[in-house]
């Protein structure tokens, strides 16, 4: 279970969220400036909260109380933004086992393996990002989230830069993951089609404060 409790003040916009998420992928929807990408960096350790407890599996990564703050890189929280963010100087193969870079070697090859394999990323594994399509690099960057093991995987509107027919491929292999991989997924969208397909549960977010769980 991921609870999660937070209140973040800005000049201009306060968060006020309180939910408890039980299923395997919950989408995020709400209107732009309604605070998605906040909540979500509140999660991730990139913002911090004025007050509140983020709670996955047991675990508090924060707790305003307890003065408990993990930092971001021990957070075991994957992202994937609508900008891939790959490294343009590495091939697909070093972008994917720098997500596994806190692994032994053993253990990143079992997990290059297993990704390239569900993400069909072996034809691609020794080109460069500059070389690939827009739904391959969301591919790529999906497949290095997952390579670190996350005990969360955060995407940030994934399809967002990409035409209809780019959507069209990548949207099975979210789909895939959705049902093959054993990870919490917050998925954070405009479209209600994207949603219907990936998403098992949905939060609706406006003005900062989570209006709605169906």
């Amino acid at each position: 279970m991921i609870e999660i409790v937070a209140t973040l003040s800005r000049k201009r916009f306060k968060l006020d969220a309180h939910v408890a998420l039980t299923h395997r992928v919950t989408a995020l929807f709400g209107p732009s400036g309604a605070g998605k990408s906040t909540l979500l960096n509140v999660i991730a350790g990139i913002a911090h909260p004025d007050s509140g407890r983020i709670v996955i599996d047991g675990v508090a990564l924060f707790d305003a109380q307890q003065k408990i703050d993990t930092p971001i890189h021990q957070r075991q929280i994957g992202l994937v933004f609508q900008d891939h963010r790959l490294f343009p100087h590495l091939s697909v193969e070093k972008n994917l086992r720098y997500g596994a870079h806190r692994f032994e070697s053993a253990a990143q090859q079992k997990g290059l393996e297993e990704i390239t394999a569900l993400l069909e990323l072996g034809s691609l594994l020794r080109q460069k990002p500059y070389q690939l399509s827009g739904g391959e690099k969301q591919r790529v960057a999906l497949g290095r989230a997952l390579m670190s093991k996350p005990r969360l995987l955060m995407l940030d509107e994934p399809l967002a830069s990409l035409d209809k027919r780019l959507k069209s491929q990548i949207l099975p292999y979210l789909k895939r993951v959705a049902e093959e991989v054993e990870i919490p997924m917050i998925y954070v969208s405009h479209s209600m089609d994207e949603i219907t397909q990936l998403t098992d549960h949905v939060m609706h977010i406006a003005h900062g404060k989570v209006h709605a769980a169906i």
